[in-house]
């Protein structure tokens, strides 16, 4: 694989694009930079449409192939590290992003990630913030602040350009063993959180999804491992069991 040895299972993610002819493009850069999967989350144009197959070229496999989903969720669960894309400058400030460089290199740390998901945005508005907070890493390419937004399929060629060049270098520091919590391990295990805090009467229903973001950015930024997540939901699953088994008493 062009990307080196420390990926397998590379999957390029279009969030609801509108445009064939990006579509297209991207499905030609999958082909050039061996990427292992294309998939689109609730397509907004006709992706198989001949627009799109002239502008893939050798890479109509990828269109041909692509897996469809009507979430993003479904689209990413299966993945241990997930990525996302932002061209946005007016991101609230709880929010935490690395160049494009940076996190490709903290990437190429780790010995091996067996499923690498990175997800690119709607061509007009780019991913939500809710649905930034479904990847462990958020990264920029730097621009212009005047004109922050890239096209899509050139935002895409220059990411898995950097991915490869990073998988290039050689790194004096020993790699590690990848062990974070996956994007769905978190997700879940907010979910179970949200619920309890509810409960006990820490969150409001109408304030509590800004408020469990905050937190999830935090968890996110302490590159929270699989052991660390088990062991908070853990303590959520404990709290529920002596809160329902106390109102029995």
């Amino acid at each position: 694989m062009i990307l080196g040895k420390n990926f397998s299972n590379l999957k390029v993610i279009l969030v609801e694009p509108n445009g064939p002819l990006n579509v297209g493009s991207v499905a030609r850069l999958c082909s050039n930079f061996e990427v292992d999967e294309l998939r689109i989350v609730s397509p907004k144009c006709d992706i198989f449409s001949l627009e799109a197959k002239k502008m893939a070229l050798k890479g109509h496999k990828f269109l041909e192939n692509c897996k469809i989903f009507d979430d993003l969720k479904k689209a990413i669960f299966d993945c241990d590290l997930v990525l996302a894309s932002c061209g946005r400058i007016d991101v609230n400030k709880n929010s935490f992003f690395g160049s494009s460089e940076d996190i490709f290199d903290w990437t190429l740390s780790f010995k091996k990630i067996n499923n690498l998901a990175i997800i690119f945005g709607r061509e007009d508005r780019g991913l939500t913030n809710s649905e930034l907070l479904l990847a462990n890493k958020t990264f920029n390419i730097p621009t212009s602040q005047n004109n922050p937004s890239l096209n899509l399929s050139h935002a895409v060629s220059i990411a898995l350009y950097e991915l490869n060049k990073s998988s290039k270098r050689n790194f004096d520091q020993e790699l590690k063993v990848f062990n974070l919590a996956s994007s769905k391990q978190i997700y879940d295990s907010f979910l179970e959180m949200e619920e309890l805090l509810l409960k006990v009467g820490y969150l409001l229903k109408h304030t509590s999804k800004a408020k469990i973001s905050k937190f999830k950015n935090f968890i996110l930024r302490a590159n929270t491992s699989m052991h660390e997540i088990n062991v908070l939901r853990g303590i959520v699953h404990q709290i529920n069991w002596f809160l329902n088994n106390s109102k029995k008493d």
